[in-house]
């Protein structure tokens, strides 16, 4: 009897050992089945955060490659390039002339010839104080306008450009009459160039 009794606990023991590993089995199987999903979202999460920055740099790379204004003018002279961007009316009967010049020449340049030949204007140093437009139908000539004090509503290249670098410029002149679309921009030293108008809006 007590060795039936025996065999009988062994027997016991052993199927709940058995039930047991296979309890953990599972468990071990079902957490490493957490694991891989896991292991997924973690992978998901890193490629969807990378994905935004692919898109973002294809953006970044789509604008860079957008075209860029057409410029309305460009003159060079003794190394400088001179670019016309807009010349646009704007309220109060002005007229706004900007672009950008680079500097081409083997130092720095300040801009010292295009100074205006005027007393009142010659305080403003390299400038396009110098600068004038022509209406050629109208045969007026618009100089740069000037604040009380002398000081040219235009850029002022202190300090000057480097070179191989590259200046955003503006300058702003009476605005010719209505109907008048074309005119002429003249700097010293700068070949003439014919530009066209635009209305501010």
């Amino acid at each position: 009897m007590k060795l039936r009794r025996t065999m009988k606990t062994r027997r016991a023991m052993t199927a709940v050992a058995i039930a047991t590993g296979l309890a953990l089995a599972v468990v071990g199987c079902g957490g490493g089945d957490d694991g891989d999903e896991g292991g997924d979202k973690s992978g998901k999460g890193s490629s969807s955060s990378s994905s935004p920055k692919g898109d973002d740099a294809g953006d970044e790379n789509g604008s860079s490659d957008s075209p860029q204004q057409e410029a309305l003018a460009e003159v060079r002279s003794n190394g400088i390039t001179l670019t016309v961007n807009s010349a646009s009316r704007d309220e109060g009967g002005f007229l706004t002339v900007s672009g950008r010049v680079t500097n081409g020449t083997s130092g720095i340049w300040v801009a010292r010839e295009w100074q205006s030949d005027e007393s009142e204007l010659k305080q403003n140093g390299g400038s396009l104080a110098g600068a004038a437009l022509v209406d050629a139908e109208g045969k007026k000539r618009y100089l740069v306008l000037r604040d009380t004090t002398g000081r040219c509503l235009c850029t002022k290249f202190e300090g000057g450009v480097d070179k191989n670098g590259s200046v955003d410029w503006f300058a702003q002149f009476p605005a010719p009459p209505e109907g008048t679309d074309k005119v002429q921009f003249q700097v010293p030293t700068m070949p003439p160039t014919p530009i066209e108008i635009s209305e501010g809006e």
